[in-house]
């Protein structure tokens, strides 16, 4: 029997949300959710951090493109639909998928909808980035290797952007949203996990509807066993299986225990493996401190799937309650309401079929926008309209008379 808590009387949670974990006080005996949606928040800052690895041109191990090479470029087709908008066509189309529509179109809607400041970081993308970003890396460095090989990153690079991270953490000066695009991550979160210990290999799941688990096994299975005994460090770690994404959030992750920001990771497992390497780097005494700070915002197609039993909590429900037991912390975690049941477009109700589950910040901003007083029906609006303008910018229907 799996205990699963019960919502206190004392959250505003938003109509259609759901929370997945027990609730931790934030700073000062507050809910993070409070802090969240309370009035005299800053305007939050959004940073969407993309990333490569070769472990994405697996045949078969993501659905965030195709082929090898249309996840080559998928980080940058969906910065480009968030920072751009769906009415401009791209310089960098949104590759093809086997159902649906990039989750970016989701973050958009709501960075057209509230008040945020967007920066984008790129680390190791195979092409130069056609749009201003940060840098925290020579592009030279490219994409990290597979992590089959067991040596995914140079030791140095690893620390040297988990050192630049910590840096943008503690100089957090407003509300931050961290969100990723990283093909293939959904795979180097379940290899981190793994060698940090916790039993996750059926609970971490991908961007296809039935996620390639034997496979994705496998490769964990390769990456750790060359490197037995499995190090302790996840520093270590981190550069043998991990992601350059990885490296640069941990840091962050470090960096806010001495900051007074809030963080909302947006995503699923690819930001719990971040928070474990995070917890797993820090002294026992300081691990509910960070957690203090950081809350975890997800879209409820995500947190509703379950993949290792049709009965109990969700997958990531599971997930978020290993990590509590393994690391001895309490989370706050949420589901953003919005569905696409009642949508204009297929390709947003393929949504509801589990094509496509989230990525691109789309289930925390989705949160934020709720928690900011933005009803469903609104952000449902503003995707349909979305998806019009995107149909139209990319010639697959003729704009309206």
């Amino acid at each position: 029997m799996v205990w699963l808590p019960s919502i206190p009387s004392d959250l505003d949670l938003p109509s259609g949300c759901r929370q997945l974990t027990g609730t931790s006080p934030g700073a000062g005996g507050t809910s993070l959710l409070n802090r969240w949606q309370s009035p005299e928040l800053s305007t939050p800052d959004c940073l969407l951090v993309l990333a490569s690895t070769r472990s994405a041109e697996v045949q078969g191990i993501s659905a965030a493109g195709c082929t090898a090479a249309a996840r080559r470029t998928t980080a940058l087709a969906d910065a480009e639909l968030l920072i751009h908008g769906p009415g401009v066509p791209p310089r960098w189309p949104l590759p093809p998928l086997p159902a649906g529509v990039s989750p970016a179109l989701i973050s958009r809607v709501v960075a057209e909808t509230i008040p945020l400041n967007l920066q984008v970081a790129a680390l190791g993308l195979p092409i130069e980035p056609p749009f201003p970003h940060l840098r925290f890396e020579a592009p030279s460095l490219g994409p990290a290797h597979c992590l089959s090989g067991g040596a995914a990153m140079d030791l140095e690079r690893a620390g040297q952007l988990i050192q630049r991270g910590k840096r943008l953490g503690r100089r957090l000066r407003r509300p931050l949203v961290l969100a990723e695009c990283v093909p293939g991550g959904t795979t180097t979160a379940l290899a981190v996990l793994t060698g940090l210990g916790l039993p996750v290999a059926q609970l971490v799941s991908g961007s296809a509807l039935h996620p390639p688990m034997e496979l994705k096994q496998a490769l964990v299975a390769e990456g750790l066993s060359g490197i037995q005994p499995v190090p302790t460090d996840p520093e270590v770690l981190l550069a043998a299986v991990g992601d350059p994404f990885q490296a640069l959030a941990m840091g962050v992750l470090l960096g806010a225990v001495e900051s007074d920001q809030p963080i909302l990771l947006a995503g699923g497992s690819q930001m719990v493996a971040v928070l474990a390497l995070a917890l797993a780097a820090l002294p026992p005494v300081h691990r509910q401190p960070l957690c203090n700070r950081v809350m975890l915002g997800t879209t409820a197609w995500l947190a509703a799937e379950s993949l290792e039993s049709a009965i109990g909590p969700s997958s990531l429900e599971a997930l978020l309650l290993r990590l509590e037991h393994h690391f001895g912390v309490a989370l706050e975690a949420y589901a953003a309401g919005l569905r696409f049941s009642n949508s204009r477009h297929q390709q947003l109700r393929d949504f509801e079929s589990g094509h496509v589950k989230e990525g691109v910040g789309a289930g925390g901003l989705a949160l934020l926008a709720a928690l900011r007083g933005v009803d469903h029906g609104t952000l449902l609006q503003g995707c349909d309209d979305a998806m019009d303008r995107l149909l139209q910018a990319t010639g697959l229907r003729p704009p309206a008379p």
